[in-house]
């Protein structure tokens, strides 16, 4: 069976990051590489705005994606 991990510790670990995160935050928030990062992006794995050629995530995207929202 699979452990839980408590939201408030999910919430103190993302804490620092903004609620709109850039690629660079994404993948640091996540711990892959931005080249792994925008493969996700690219795929829709994660819901994001494209402006021009700079991707915006929101957070509770990344948290979705992890399962935890």
């Amino acid at each position: 069976m699979r452990d839980e991990v408590p939201n408030n510790t999910i919430n103190v670990t993302f804490a620092d990051y903004p609620d709109v995160l850039d690629v660079q935050q994404m993948s640091q928030m996540l711990g892959i590489s931005t080249k792994t990062a925008y493969k996700l992006l690219r795929a829709n794995n994660i819901q994001h705005l494209k402006i021009c050629r700079i991707y915006k995530i929101p957070k509770i995207s990344v948290l979705r994606f992890i399962g935890v929202a």
